[in-house]
């Protein structure tokens, strides 16, 4: 730690930093453009970030009504590939249909475009902006529902050191700490995260038998970054972090894990014109098993061992932004090349397998982008699109018996083409507290490579994969107000209709028993299924939004109702996507007076479908967060936080064969926070 702490203080760009022109070193990318005042935007500043009563950021990403995980569990419990997140009710399966930045940099799974939450902690974040709505324009592909970025935490939010350690329910540790050193050309900071549990029952108690039992689980990461002023108006930031990840899905052979590490570098000019250079490499590790459960849940026996799925993410962007009098452009291009496989042993026999499947590809984008953005009195236009060149390449499928001959040996054809998507609107000011909205938009998602060639199980159901799918498509539209009658204090509406076309969805083609292609055998108890695209996916809804502050308290509340419907030449025309409720809300009230600080949160999701035919509902769920933070001496805190307070049933999955899976059960935290 010391040979870190004079490399900092000897930084080449501190001393030179002294004699240069005074400038702010942000380490964040180019300003937020004027134009993104006709968009919804909702914003999550530190304050909010750090008072969360898990410390997780899926947690806090729920203060966005809409915005929504694949399943109402978190990462401690569930999958890891069903973290998924969307917005404005457009369903779905474990991949993401919005876009998620961590500084600029994709972080969707590059195999199946699943979240790992998990490398995340959020004492290293310092701002939250959820943008509802597809087409992004600047921010890259993949914004078919909306764009989420977190930035990390800048000089402001950083103490020279920071650490705490909380003991929870269910023999639960979560300890973290950082370092920072903060000098007038720049920052650096180091930190660490570790949390684990002895976990919870995932299966309801009516529905458990010998074979349930506690789902344990153990997370860390680490990251370092660095940024630092190399010319009078340029700022270099390199980043590099990691994750690891062991959970238990509650019965035997259910253990999966996940790694990761990514590293990326931005240039950033705050001159006359700026202008913003990145690069990155993403790479990730997954493995998972999964099995079957006997009559009454007496025993387990394995059903398939995803041993390792290797993936890489690499890509990069360039971007100026001049300025033209009332006009501000943005123009640049981007790239992201992602390559992956599953490698799996399935079909037991006597507790062995029998048979190895491979699976995997690789899928590029290229894009080039502009964005425009004119104030002119009371008026903003903004304007964005982009064109993308797709490449689907090097699919392939391979199954064999391990003793004996080959069954399956296919080479998908390379498919590619081009998708143009855009936004447009305009934000009217009639008044200084008063603005009006309105814009139109599209967006557009490229199928992962784990719905393009993974077949996979849950329990007694079965979905083949599909390498034929199309890319999704959304054109929508939405109009909405906003209003500050004082100041720190908004209130915002807006009313959104959306067409989401070829959506990707596991559709149901049959009961089981019986022998089914890209699965095999499907007992009387699953159902099999297929990815498939649906001809449309139509939802319109409300959102609300409220924050506000006076003095020491402070409110948010955040609500979304959506009306969403497939619209298919199906037996599904007319039915709710699958996870998708109607009614969604939260609602946080708090005080804070120097390090004194008490929130409570309350929230909302209504009923919803487990299964795309509306035959498995999920139960409504209310839950209450409480937290506390007490200061004990001069730099020591005293924090409590509960989960769930009431203990209420979320329940987040349903069974073939009925049996139900819950989330978060009732959590209690106790502990200590130093600085910070």
């Amino acid at each position: 730690m010391k040979r870190f702490y004079w490399l900092l203080v000897a930084w080449p760009g501190v001393a030179a930093a002294q004699d240069a022109p005074e400038i702010v070193v942000t380490g964040r990318g180019l300003a937020d453009a004027l134009g993104e005042r006709v968009y919804d935007i909702v914003e999550l500043d530190r304050d909010r970030i750090l008072a969360s009563a898990s410390g997780r950021v899926e947690d806090v990403l729920r203060d966005v009504a809409g915005l929504q995980q694949f399943r109402r569990s978190d990462s401690r419990s569930a999958n890891p590939t069903s973290q998924g997140i969307t917005l404005r009710g457009l369903g779905g399966n474990a991949s993401s249909r919005a876009l998620l930045l961590l500084d600029g940099v994709p972080q969707a799974d590059p195999f199946g475009g699943w979240v790992a939450f998990p490398a995340y902690a959020t004492d290293r974040l310092g701002r939250i902006r959820v943008t509802r709505g597809g087409g992004s324009g600047v921010a890259g592909p993949g914004a078919l529902a909306g764009t989420i970025e977190l930035d990390s935490a800048g000089p402001g939010d950083l103490t020279p050191f920071a650490a705490s350690i909380t003991g929870g329910s269910r023999a639960s540790i979560d300890a973290r700490s950082s370092v920072a050193l903060v000098r007038g050309g720049g920052f650096a900071t180091l930190s660490g995260a570790y949390v684990r549990g002895d976990g919870f029952v995932p299966i309801v108690r009516e529905d458990r038998g010998p074979a349930d039992r506690a789902a344990p689980f153990e997370q860390a990461s680490a990251a370092a970054r660095a940024v630092m002023q190399v010319t009078p108006t340029t700022e270099l930031q390199a980043n590099v972090s990691g994750f690891t990840d062991r959970r238990d899905r509650g019965i035997d052979f259910t253990d999966n894990r996940s790694e990761g590490a990514d590293a990326s570098v931005r240039l950033v000019g705050r001159g006359t014109t700026s202008w913003s250079l990145l690069g990155y490499l993403q790479t990730r590790a997954f493995a998972s098993r999964f099995a079957s459960v006997a009559a009454g849940r007496t025993s387990t026996a394995l059903t398939l061992d995803q041993y390792n799925v290797p993936a890489t993410g690499v890509g990069g962007r360039a971007e100026i932004a001049p300025v033209f009098g009332a006009l501000s452009l943005r123009l640049g291009g981007d790239v992201r090349v992602v390559t992956g496989e599953t490698q799996e042993l399935y079909t037991y026999v006597a507790g062995s397998p029998t048979r190895r499947r491979v699976a995997g590809g690789r899928n590029t984008t290229i894009g080039l982008f502009t964005d425009a953005s004119v104030a002119t009195g009371d008026i903003v236009l903004s304007a964005s699109g982009r064109l993308d060149r797709w490449t689907i390449a090097d699919g392939h499928l391979r199954e064999a018996a391990l003793i004996g001959a080959t069954l399956t040996d296919l080479q998908f054809a390379d498919r590619r083409g081009w998708e143009p998507t855009g936004r447009a609107g305009i934000a009217w000011a009639p008044a200084d507290a008063v603005t009006v909205r309105l814009a139109g938009y599209r967006g557009w998602r490229l199928p992962t490579l784990n719905e393009l060639y993974r077949p996979f199980r849950v329990g007694a159901d079965a979905t083949a994969a599909n390498a034929a799918l199309a890319p999704e498509t959304l054109w929508g539209g939405e109009a909405g107000i906003e209003l500050r009658p004082a100041s720190g204090i908004r209130l915002a509406a807006t009313a959104f209709a959306n067409d989401l076309r070829d959506a990707i969805a596991n559709v149901t083609v049959a009961n089981g028993p019986g022998n089914f292609p890209g699965v095999g055998f499907v007992s009387a108890a699953g159902v099999f299924r297929r990815r498939a695209n649906l001809d449309h996916v139509r939802v319109k809804g409300v959102e609300l939004d409220a924050s506000g502050r006076l003095g020491a308290i402070e409110g948010r509340l955040s609500y979304a109702y959506t009306d969403s419907r497939v619209r298919d030449g199906s037996a599904l025309d007319g039915l709710r996507p699958a996870q998708t409720p109607a009614h969604s809300g939260s609602a946080t009230l708090g005080w804070q007076r120097d390090r004194w600080q008490t929130s409570a949160t309350l929230r909302h999701v209504a009923g919803q479908y487990e299964d795309d035919a509306n035959q498995r509902r999920l139960s409504a769920a209310t839950t209450l967060d409480l937290v506390a933070a007490i200061p004990a001496t001069r730099g020591l805190t005293v924090e409590a936080r509960a989960e769930n307070v009431t203990d209420t049933r979320i329940e987040t999955a349903i069974g073939g064969d009925g049996v139900v899976e819950r989330a978060s059960p009732r959590t209690l935290w106790l502990g200590v926070r130093l600085g910070g």
